[in-house]
């Protein structure tokens, strides 16, 4: 089974479409600050886009993916980045996301939060930016992490783009 949470009006084919308000007309209705009500490993993909910096309790929405999530499941997500203006501009929005705000899920990565509850491997990371700055995804993806230390401020990313393997 695959998920795409927080669907909102946009509905994907061969997913369960999940959103908290029926208004939108979802599959599920799913609360995503509250347990998932799905079975443990029976998720093979996950998809959320421009959801999770409206969830405050993010760390038990990680930890209760990775539960529903077989091994090897894809997690797919977007989000703004943090030095955008879209990052700050929605008051419903309650976090911010760098390049390395999804590494302490890695254990392989040396800011990994040492829980065993959550084992997820980074395997993209993108920056998008708006048509006009096009260019700017080739040449600052190339490292994004001295693009963050030096030039987000200068010429802001618009989105963030991950994706994580569970590994179980």
């Amino acid at each position: 089974m695959k998920l795409h949470l927080g669907c909102g009006r946009i509905k994907k084919t061969g997913y369960v479409n999940c959103d908290i308000s029926s208004e939108v007309n979802p599959d599920k209705i799913v609360d995503l600050e509250k347990k998932l009500p799905f079975k443990d490993d029976s998720i093979e993909e996950i998809i959320i886009e421009h959801c999770l910096e409206h969830i405050k309790s993010l760390y038990e929405l990680l930890s209760e993916m990775y539960r529903v999530c077989k091994n090897d499941a894809v997690v797919k997500i977007k989000v703004p980045y943090f030095s955008s203006e879209s990052a700050f501009s929605t008051m419903t929005h309650v976090r911010f996301f760098t390049c390395t705000s999804f590494d302490f899920l890695d254990s392989r990565s040396p800011i990994h939060y040492d829980s065993p509850a959550i084992d997820m491997r980074v395997i993209k990371k993108k920056l998008h930016w708006r048509k006009p700055f096009k260019l700017f995804e080739y040449i600052f993806n190339l490292n994004p992490r001295l693009y963050q230390e030096l030039f987000c401020w200068i010429f802001p990313a618009r989105e963030l783009e991950i994706e994580l393997r569970v590994v179980k």
